[in-house]
């Protein structure tokens, strides 16, 4: 059996190693897609925070998510140009506007920037449980060890209840709002209640912490033990040598590349390799885990026919 799948957590190559390797992950690429404003690095970690999310959360849930972000991308690469307008080369204006391609541009890369960000932060939702924050800030920071979880677990159930009151609401409504006024009082009625819940779930759950301890001593127990191993730590070694080394090259290609005056040209170079490995580096180790075990089950299978033919 893979052991994966005994701790009853997700089936991903994360469970093998400490929390600690899968938060340095996801910190590091944060860091890289929020630092490298460089076009094939904003595509690249898009494309990694994509094809994370499809193997997290399936393809469905991942494409709903980036069609809900796509209108913000639109709004920031349209809005930018009117707030900076600097370039060479103009494309209309509006009045004594001008609007520029490379105002246009800077805008596109930070709206694709964000929603990379915000993918990343989706899949990091997945792999980083509340157990396993509570186990790395539990005891150094537990305050806000308990925010973040309970921002992880509090943000979908709002959002759920969300749905629950507007499902009711139109169940007692006889026809859906039409007019403007009867939409702003339609979802000023949902907030109202939504709002009035999560308070009285509030004191509930204050009373319950209360009750239970929370706070009467310094150092907090875990829900599952995680022993940092050997082989944790030569991950966080071969994580952070990738970082490091891909730090230098962003630091390269950022200052090789500018939006102004006029955008440099976008040429084929080595160093896009190690990003994009360290970017994949989870599918990758997926695959690679995949295939072992696949080979491991083939040679069992292979073994007890041979057993079951001499029998």
């Amino acid at each position: 059996m893979d052991p994966r799948f005994e701790s009853g957590g997700a089936a991903t190559v994360f469970e093998r190693y400490h929390p600690v390797v899968a938060f340095a992950y996801f910190a590091a690429m944060l860091v890289m897609t929020m630092a490298a404003m460089q076009p094939v690095y904003i595509a690249v970690s898009l494309a990694a925070a994509a094809a994370c999310g499809i193997w997290l959360k399936g393809p469905s849930s991942t494409f709903r998510t980036m069609a809900t972000q796509l209108p913000f991308v639109v709004l920031i690469a349209v809005v930018n140009p009117l707030f900076s307008s600097m370039g060479s080369t103009e494309l209309f204006r509006i009045g004594h506007q001008a609007v520029y391609a490379e105002s246009f541009a800077y805008g596109l890369c930070m709206g694709f920037m964000l929603m990379a960000v915000l993918l990343w932060f989706a899949d990091a939702s997945r792999i980083l449980t509340t157990d396993k924050i509570m186990l790395l800030f539990g005891n150094v920071a537990p305050t806000i060890a308990l925010a973040l979880s309970m921002a992880a677990r509090l943000v979908p159930q709002f959002v759920g209840r969300g749905k629950e009151i507007e499902s009711v609401q139109a169940a007692c409504l006889k026809t859906r709002p039409k007019t403007l006024r009867e939409r702003v009082s339609w979802m000023g009625r949902i907030v109202t209640v939504l709002m009035g819940w999560a308070m009285e779930d509030s004191l509930e759950r204050a009373d319950a912490m209360k009750a239970r301890g929370w706070g009467a001593s310094s150092v907090r127990t875990r829900y599952r033990p995680y022993r940092f191993r050997a082989a944790d730590g030569i991950a966080c070694a071969v994580l952070g040598i990738l970082v490091i080394g891909n730090a230098l090259l962003a630091g390269i290609a950022c200052a090789q590349y500018s939006f102004y005056p006029a955008m440099s040209e976008l040429v084929v170079w080595w160093g896009y390799a190690p990003y994009a490995l360290l970017a994949f580096l989870p599918l990758i180790a997926e695959g690679v885990d995949r295939v072992r075990w696949r080979s491991i089950e083939g040679a069992m299978r292979s073994s007890r026919e041979v057993f079951d033919g001499r029998a």
